[in-house]
């Protein structure tokens, strides 16, 4: 088994070692005129993301693990064209895991349509560095991989906090009968179909087969991880030659529930993967990915 590959800012947010899984990001759904559910100042979510994978290989070996992250979400302005959120963790983490996660809290302007913008950039600045210090390590260590219980990325950069609240946001979602939708590891795009409807929500699905060349790129650049980890450094272009041998195949299945009003209440991810090496031998793996969203007060 690999060691799964962390972002070193103190949330488990990276994902697993080992597959394709491991680097996998948030889903590229068309929002096409798709509007926000409407907000109000206050209003506060709990949304947490789970990753369950499970490996078998050809040989009997087995492994399996599991990963949860929870992340709070607050309505802090309105404004015409987005929304000001804030994200912090929940308040029954210690004081230990706060000190460790310099990222939050983080305030974020979600425009309607277009990328996420950070707003307090400087704050966090100020925090990465409070942080470096403590830990003893000077600035020439961000972005070097390190091995603890998991192998962990520094992470210094403030804007990096974008990309890691975009992991939790189920807000972007446009949900119709036939609206196209793209998995960054797929090959080529699906079409989401409703599969059914009640008084509780509706569910839409789709699946798509995996892009053999994402997979087999994953795999390469956690080869690279582990050999600066093990101090046994492999360049990426050898990585890839040795992982283009490898035949690949399998599958993404996804799958969004939504409330009686439509909004997006829970998406599970659903990778299965078959590998098989040039010697013969093979490995299958499953992971899981279900992401909730909560709300757990309203504002006024």
């Amino acid at each position: 088994m690999r060691p799964r590959v962390r972002s070193l800012c103190g949330m488990k947010l990276s994902g697993f070692m080992g597959v394709v899984a491991t680097l996998l990001v948030p889903a590229i759904v068309a929002r096409a005129g798709a509007l926000p559910p409407a907000s109000q100042v206050g209003d506060t979510y709990e949304i947490t993301l789970a990753r369950d994978s499970a490996q078998q290989g050809s040989d009997r070996s087995s492994g399996s693990s599991r990963d949860k992250d929870t992340i709070i979400e607050r309505v802090i302005g309105l404004r015409a064209d987005g929304l000001e959120l804030q994200y912090d963790l929940p308040d029954a983490v210690t004081a230990d895991e706060r000190a460790r996660n310099w990222q939050f809290p983080a305030r974020v302007f979600k425009p309607f349509g277009g990328p996420a913008q950070l707003l307090n950039g400087p704050e966090l600045e100020a925090r990465v560095d409070g942080w470096l210090k403590a830990a003893g390590w000077p600035r020439t260590v961000c972005g070097h991989w390190i091995f603890t219980w998991n192998a962990f990325r520094i992470e210094c950069d403030p804007q990096s906090v974008v990309k890691t609240v975009q992991s939790f946001d189920l807000r972007s979602a446009d949900l119709r009968e036939g609206a196209p939708y793209q998995e960054t590891e797929a090959l080529g795009s699906g079409k989401l179909a409703r599969k059914a409807t009640g008084p509780d929500g509706a569910i839409f699905a789709v699946e798509m087969p995996v892009d053999p060349d994402a997979v087999r790129r994953a795999r390469a650049e956690s080869d690279v991880v582990v050999g600066e980890i093990m101090n046994k450094p492999v360049s990426l272009d050898v990585a890839l030659r040795e992982r283009a041998r490898e035949i690949v195949s399998g599958t993404i299945s996804v799958s969004f529930e939504t409330d009686p009003a439509g909004n997006v209440r829970r998406r599970t991810k659903v990778t299965k993967l078959d590998i098989t090496e040039p010697d013969g031998r093979s490995e299958t793996e499953t992971v899981t990915e279900t992401l909730e969203r909560r709300l757990i007060s309203r504002g006024n």
